[in-house]
C-alpha cells in the first residue's frame, strides 16, 4: 500500500459498506428464521404427491437452506469488512502520528511511488557555514527508527487489505450458484485459517520427512480447521489432487505396522484428513472443481511408496491404486453429492467385470502388501470405502441404489467380500434420509424412490437362501433399523388397502409394499428376526410406532373417522401381527433353544435402545419429546409421529421392565416361550395406551381398554402364523 494512499485515505465509503452489510445481515436473519419456521416446517408437514413430491418439496428445502447460507455469508462479509475498516483507520491514525512526530524532529516523510517512501532530514542554507562541516542535525538512528516504524504500519495495512480481499474472493467463489455457509468472526480468523492451510500443504509434500511431533502438530491443525471451508479448500488445492493421494499412500507405507500411540496418531490423522477433504469437496471454486476432477482421474494410477524397494517395478506389491487411496479417505465425513456420484459411477462400472470372480482377485491381486486403513480392514477393496462414504450422504446413497441392477450386483458380492456392514449402513442412510451417526436431524418423509429401494431390499432378503446370507453377513442390524423406519408402510401392507387413516404416515408412497409385495414383507421380517440386532430393531420400531399411533389418535380423534374402539383394536392387532411374525420366526429357527442366541439378543436389545432414542421425534398435534430424548430437535425414522408415549416405550424396553404378575422375565427379553413373547406385546401396548390416555386426559375404562388391546393383540398374533405359512416354507 502506498504511503499517500493510506495517509490521505478516505474510508467513509468502506464504513458505509460495513453499515449496509450489517443491515443486510439483520434482514437475512429474519428471512432465515421465517424460511425455517414457516416455509420449510410447513413443507415438511405437508402431504406431497406426484411432481410436487419430487420437485417442489426438494426446491423448498434447498431454498430454506440458501437463506441460512446467505445469512452466514453476509454475516461473515460484514464482520470481515468491519474488521478491515477498523484496522485501516487505525493504521492511518498511527501513520499520521508518526509523520507528525518525524516533522517535529526536522524530518520529512515523502511518498516516492510504487509502494516506496523516504525519510530525510530538513536542511537550511545557513548550515553551509557551520565550522563542523555538518549540513543538519539529523541522527541517522532516528531516521532509521521512523523508517522502520512507518514501514511496519504500511506492511500491516497492506496485509489487512490483501488478506481481506483474498478471503472475500474465496468466500464468494465457494458456491458457483447461491451462497456458501462459511462463517467467520473477523478477518484475522479467516486469514489465520488460510495461513494454516498453506503451512500444512507444504508439510504434506514430504510425508516421509514428517516426525511424530510434526504429525501431532499436523493433526491438531486439521482437527481445529477440518470444518472450515476456506481452510479445507486452500489445503486441498495447494497440495494438489495427485499429491493428496501420494501423501496418504506415503503415510501408510512409512507408518505400516504402527502400534500404540503411533497407531492412534495415524487413526486420528486419517479421520481428520478425511473430514477436511470432505469439507473441501463442497467448494465450487474453479480450483476445487479441477481438484475433484483430477482426483477421480487418478483412480487407475499406481501409487508407489517413497523409500520402498523399487515401488514401480512390475509385480511390486508395495503400491496402491488411486481408487484404493481415494476410497480409504471417504470413510469419514460427508462428501459432496456430485463428487460421490461421479466417482461411484466409474467405480461401480469397474467392479462389475469381476462377475462371479471373488472381488479380492480384482482389487487385491498385486497389491497384497497394501494397508490403507489404520484399524479394521486394509482398504484394498475401494468399493467398501466408497459405500462407507455413501452412508454419510443420504442423497448420494439414494442415487447409488436406485438402480436395481447395481444393488443386485452389490448384494451378490457380499458373500465373497467384507462389504456387508458398510452396505447395510449405506442402505440405512438411503432409505431413512438420515446420515449414519447424525442423531440430531429430522428424517424427511420417505420419497417414492426411497420406498422403491426399500421394497427391492425386502425382495432380496426374502429370497430363500440368498436372503439369509445377506442377514448373516453383517447386515442384520441395519435391516432391523430399516424395518423400524418403515413400520408405517409395513403396517399398511399387512392391513391391506385403505388402512392409511389408521396407520398414519407422511410417506410419499404409503402403499408401496401392498399387493404382491406382502409376502416379501413377511419373509423379510422373518429373515431379519433371526439376527439378534435385527430382531431388536424390529421390536423397537414396532413399539415406538404403536406408542406413536396411540398418542396421535387419542390426542386428535379427527384423524380417524370412526369409534376409538376400532382405533385401539386396529393398533393392537397390528402389533400382534408384526411381533408375532418375529416370534414365530425365532421359534421356527430354533434360536430360542440356544442360550448364547438369547444372550446375544438381550445384549442387542440394550445396545439398540441407545440408538432407538434417536428415532423418537416431535409428535403430532404439538406433542413435545421428553428432554431425555433431546427435546424437540431429535430426528425420526419412523414416519414423524413419535412423541412422549413412544419415549416411554423405549424406556421400558431398555430397563427390561417386568410384565405385570411376572417374577423373573423382563419385557421381551426371553424367547423361551411364544406365549411369553405374546404377553410382552400386549403389556407394552397396554402401557402405551395407558400413557396416552393419561397424557391427553381421555376417559376410557382401564380394564375394558386393556382387555380390548389384549384380545386384539392375540388376534394379530394368531394371524401372524398364517402370514408366515402363506409366505414361506416352515418346519
Amino acid at each position: 500500500m502506498d504511503l499517500d494512499a493510506l495517509r490521505h485515505g478516505n474510508f467513509a465509503k468502506l464504513g458505509e459498506a460495513v453499515t449496509d452489510w450489517e443491515q443486510m445481515t439483520k434482514k437475512l436473519a429474519e428471512l432465515k428464521k421465517d424460511a425455517e419456521d414457516n416455509l420449510k416446517a410447513k413443507a415438511d408437514r405437508a402431504k406431497w404427491a406426484g411432481l410436487n413430491a419430487d420437485v417442489s418439496r426438494e426446491f423448498i428445502a434447498k431454498t430454506a437452506a440458501e437463506f441460512a447460507d446467505a445469512h452466514s455469508q453476509a454475516d461473515s462479509i460484514a464482520k470481515i469488512l468491519s474488521d478491515t475498516h477498523g484496522e485501516l483507520v487505525d493504521c492511518r491514525t498511527r501513520l499520521n502520528g508518526a509523520i507528525k512526530r518525524a516533522s517535529q524532529q526536522n524530518l520529512t516523510v515523502v511518498d516516492t511511488g510504487d509502494g516506496t517512501f523516504a525519510v530525510a532530514g530538513n536542511t537550511r542554507p545557513d548550515w553551509a557555514s557551520d565550522p563542523s562541516g555538518n549540513t543538519g542535525v539529523t541522527d541517522q538512528k532516528v531516521v532509521n527508527a521512523f523508517r522502520d516504524e512507518i514501514q511496519g504500519i504500511l506492511t500491516q495495512a497492506t496485509q489487512s487489505d490483501d488478506s481481506a480481499a483474498q478471503v472475500l474472493r474465496m468466500l464468494v467463489d465457494q458456491a458457483k450458484y447461491g451462497f456458501a455457509d462459511a462463517s467467520y468472526e473477523d478477518r484475522d480468523e479467516a486469514a489465520a485459517a488460510l495461513a494454516a492451510a498453506d503451512k500444512l500443504a507444504k508439510m504434506a509434500k514430504d510425508p516421509a520427512g514428517m516426525s511424530l511431533d510434526d504429525i501431532a502438530a499436523f493433526n491438531r491443525a486439521l482437527k481445529k480447521y477440518h470444518d472450515d471451508p476456506l481452510f479445507a479448500e486452500r489445503f486441498a488445492s495447494r497440495l494438489g489432487a495427485k499429491e493428496t493421494l501420494q501423501f496418504w499412500a506415503g503415510m501408510t507405507y512409512v507408518h505400516a505396522g504402527a502400534k500404540g500411540s503411533e497407531l492412534e496418531a495415524m487413526k486420528n490423522l486419517q479421520t481428520n484428513l478425511s473430514l477436511t477433504l470432505a469439507t473441501a469437496s463442497f467448494s465450487e471454486s474453479d480450483a476445487m472443481r479441477s481438484w475433484k476432477k483430477d482426483l477421480i482421474a487418478e483412480r487407475n494410477t499406481s501409487f508407489g511408496f517413497p523409500g520402498s524397494p523399487d515401488p514401480f517395478a512390475p509385480g511390486s506389491s508395495v503400491r496402491a491404486l488411486g481408487s484404493q487411496v481415494i476410497s480409504s479417505l471417504l470413510r469419514q465425513g460427508q462428501y459432496d453429492t456430485e463428487f460421490l456420484d461421479d466417482y461411484r459411477e466409474k467405480l461401480f462400472k469397474a467392479d462389475k467385470p469381476a462377475g462371479a470372480t471373488p472381488v479380492q482377485d480384482l482389487w487385491g491381486k498385486g497389491y497384497d502388501a497394501v494397508d490403507l486403513v489404520f484399524g479394521d480392514g486394509n482398504g484394498r477393496d475401494p468399493l467398501e470405502g466408497l459405500i462407507e462414504g455413501l452412508s454419510h450422504n443420504p442423497e448420494a446413497a439414494v442415487h447409488a441404489f436406485e438402480s436395481e441392477s447395481d444393488l443386485d450386483h452389490l448384494f451378490a458380492t457380499v458373500r465373497s467380500t467384507d462389504r456387508g456392514p458398510s452396505l447395510g449402513r449405506a442402505l440405512e442412510s438411503a432409505v431413512t434420509g438420515v446420515a449414519i451417526g447424525d442423531v440430531g436431524s429430522m428424517a424427511p418423509p420417505h420419497s417414492a424412490t426411497q420406498v422403491d429401494i426399500m421394497a427391492h431390499v425386502m425382495q432380496a432378503v426374502a429370497q430363500p437362501g440368498s436372503g439369509t446370507d445377506l442377514v448373516k453377513n453383517g447386515m442384520g442390524g441395519s435391516f432391523g433399523t430399516m424395518a423400524a423406519a418403515y413400520m408405517p408402510e409395513i403396517s399398511q401392507s399387512l392391513a391391506g388397502p385403505s388402512s392409511g387413516a389408521l396407520y398414519l404416515t407422511d410417506s410419499e408412497k404409503p402403499a408401496g409394499f401392498q399387493g404382491e409385495k406382502v409376502p416379501d414383507v413377511v419373509r423379510f421380517l422373518s429373515e431379519v428376526s433371526v439376527d439378534p440386532e435385527g430382531r431388536a430393531g424390529i421390536i423397537y420400531g414396532e413399539s415406538i410406532y404403536t406408542g406413536s399411533l396411540l398418542e396421535s389418535h387419542l390426542s386428535d380423534p379427527s384423524l380417524f373417522d370412526g369409534p376409538r374402539k376400532d382405533v385401539l383394536e386396529g393398533i393392537g392387532k397390528n402389533a400382534g401381527v408384526i411381533e408375532g411374525i418375529v416370534a414365530h420366526s425365532v421359534a421356527d429357527n430354533e434360536v430360542k433353544s440356544a442360550v448364547s442366541g438369547e444372550n446375544d439378543y438381550n445384549e442387542s436389545l440394550k445396545a439398540q435402545g441407545d440408538f432407538a432414542k434417536t428415532w423418537v421425534a416431535v409428535g403430532l398435534a404439538g406433542v413435545k419429546v421428553p428432554a431425555a430424548y433431546g427435546g424437540d430437535i431429535m430426528g425420526s425414522v419412523i414416519g414423524g409421529f413419535a412423541g412422549a408415549v413412544a419415549g416411554g416405550a423405549v424406556d421400558r424396553l431398555m430397563e427390561g421392565r417386568q410384565m405385570e404378575g411376572a417374577k423373573d422375565e423382563g419385557l421381551y427379553e426371553s424367547a423361551k416361550d411364544l406365549y411369553v413373547m405374546r404377553d410382552s406385546v400386549s403389556q407394552q401396548a397396554q402401557w402405551s395406551a395407558d400413557d396416552a390416555l393419561a397424557r391427553h386426559h381421555v376417559e376410557l375404562p382401564k380394564d375394558g381398554t386393556d382387555n380390548m388391546i389384549r384380545e386384539a393383540v392375540n388376534r394379530g398374533w394368531d394371524a401372524s402364523s398364517h402370514f408366515l405359512t402363506d409366505a414361506k416354507e416352515r418346519p
